[in-house]
């Protein structure tokens, strides 16, 4: 794990606060999502089949800053759509950061050259920058080539002016533990923060359903990732708890909590998560308390029984390490199992 350490007290802090207080429903991370508009077409994303009319929408700073607040996590995730194609994202940046919320914007770096002027390096600000892989098969799945070069490119820009730099990554099927070594070593080499890893999950509106992995398939390749690390002494440094690692690698038995990582978008809060798309409400509020959420999870919904995403799990592991750390002293310790 290479989370800093000021991130790392404050979400302790906020979490033990919260469950000091018996409230079992409280967020993590805003998932924010300030428009659908793209300029790329990936194979594991559904949001450009929205209508040119909804793509050309957008949320305002006033329409942000009022979601932030309303649900009051401390960590706000920017995907999109492409954030950067915003016009006004580097105000609703700035806000958040005079907010001491730690912010990741997710972005596939292709206007990052253009824009990177437009922002100031924080330690509060995160340029989560997207690859799924080395070239050619990261540009495959973005549909566009060069893609990769340019998103590389932009990390060693970035990192020169002194922002704090992650990658968010998608592993979908075809993927290798030998062939996922050869990225991880190569990001790693970047001298990025962290790595934010996650198995490709079917969810509906998403192109190319053959792209995703099962439960197993996913248990299998974490597992052959994790090994390798292990024999090898591997410095790879990811972006989450030790507790999600070795739930990827099958070793939790989690369910998931969605309200950890609640959705905001241009049509209101959407239920019951990000990937999952039942309905909208209009606020904060009414989400928590009208969501059945007993409803869903592995075993109660069909559409989430292959799903490992990290929006979905990671608030889980993370509540479950400040739950019992001497449970993930033990994981980080012993190493994750891969047997």
């Amino acid at each position: 794990m290479s989370i800093p350490l000021i991130q790392q007290l404050r979400l302790g802090g906020y979490i033990t606060r919260k469950m000091i207080s018996g409230n079992d429903k409280f967020p993590l991370v805003l998932m924010l999502e300030p428009l659908f508009l793209c300029n790329l077409n990936c194979k594991g994303c559904g949001k450009t089949a929205y209508p040119p009319e909804i793509l050309k929408k957008r949320m305002s700073v006033e329409e942000c800053i009022r979601a932030v607040e309303e649900c009051g996590a401390p960590v706000v995730s920017i995907p999109g759509g492409e954030p950067l194609l915003h016009p006004e994202i580097h105000l609703i940046v700035k806000e958040l950061v005079n907010r001491k919320k730690f912010v990741y914007l997710c972005t596939n770096a292709l206007l990052v050259k253009k824009r990177i002027d437009d922002f100031t390096p924080s330690s509060y600000l995160t340029f989560n920058i997207h690859l799924d892989g080395l070239a050619e098969r990261h540009d495959s799945l973005v549909g566009a080539k060069g893609t990769f070069d340019s998103a590389v490119e932009s990390i060693r820009l970035l990192l020169s002016k002194g922002f704090r730099v992650t990658t968010n990554t998608t592993f979908f099927y075809g993927e290798t533990p030998e062939s996922a070594e050869k990225f991880l070593d190569f990001v790693t080499g970047l001298n990025v923060e962290a790595m934010t890893i996650s198995a490709g999950f079917s969810y509906e509106k998403a192109k190319a359903q053959d792209n995703f992995l099962t439960r197993q398939t996913t248990i299998e390749l974490f597992r052959g990732i994790f090994d390798i690390q292990r024999r090898k002494k591997k410095k790879w440094k990811f972006n989450h708890s030790i507790l999600y690692l070795d739930f990827l690698a099958g070793n939790q038995d989690y369910q998931c909590t969605p309200w950890g990582n609640p959705t905001r978008n241009m049509f209101g809060w959407q239920w019951p998560c990000y990937l999952l798309n039942d309905g909208y409400v209009p606020t904060y509020r009414e989400l928590i308390e009208k969501t059945n959420w007993s409803r869903y999870g592995r075993g109660r919904d069909p559409r989430c029984e292959n799903c490992m995403v990290h929006c979905g799990y990671e608030p889980t592991a993370v509540v479950d390490t400040v739950k019992h750390p001497l449970k993930a002293l033990k994981v980080t310790l012993r190493g994750i199992k891969t047997t």
